[in-house]
């Protein structure tokens, strides 16, 4: 059985290959893990994404059932939030950034390539599961906009063909 190991801050199995009665284990131990906290919910569900790749469906029932939470506030939260993911990722996440700067600098026609290049829309995988393509309001990088970021490192200035390099 796969257990998640806590504090290894990655990945520890894709989701493929979980049964269910995996899932709900790791989900009961990480809200074991974090229930005595004050404001639990955010480290459960992060726990939880850091193990699987992602938040599956029955993620919002159990969690709300182990902290004692109403269902409507944990898929508030989970949906509040750009970052938490509700379907398998790709190999790879894009972000493009989507916030005044980056869309002043021209953000739009980097998007339209994006879009065209890889077959997908923001919060969408590509069939070979290479790329997933997620929206994100602001990096920081504003006085490079427009930005994206590929898995955990930052671009700035990127233009179409510069985003072709990246993903090649």
């Amino acid at each position: 059985m796969k257990i998640w190991s806590p504090g290894s801050g990655r990945r520890i199995a894709a989701f493929t290959g979980w049964s269910m009665g995996e899932t709900d284990q790791l989900i009961s131990q990480i809200c074991g893990e974090h229930r005595h906290r004050e404001g639990a919910l955010l480290p459960v569900l992060h726990g939880i994404q850091d193990a699987l790749g992602f938040l599956p469906p029955e993620t919002a029932g159990r969690v709300a059932e182990e902290l004692n939470l109403s269902r409507a506030e944990v898929h508030g939260v989970i949906s509040f939030y750009h970052l938490f993911r509700q379907h398998p990722p790709g190999q790879r996440t894009l972000y493009i950034c989507r916030s005044e700067a980056c869309q002043a600098m021209g953000n739009g026609p980097l998007i339209d390539h994006v879009r065209e290049k890889l077959g997908i829309d923001f919060h969408q995988t590509t069939g070979d599961r290479r790329f997933s393509l997620e929206p994100i309001y602001c990096l920081g990088n504003c006085a490079c906009a427009p930005a994206v970021m590929l898995d955990d490192e930052l671009h700035g200035r990127v233009t179409s063909d510069r985003l072709d390099e990246l993903l090649d």
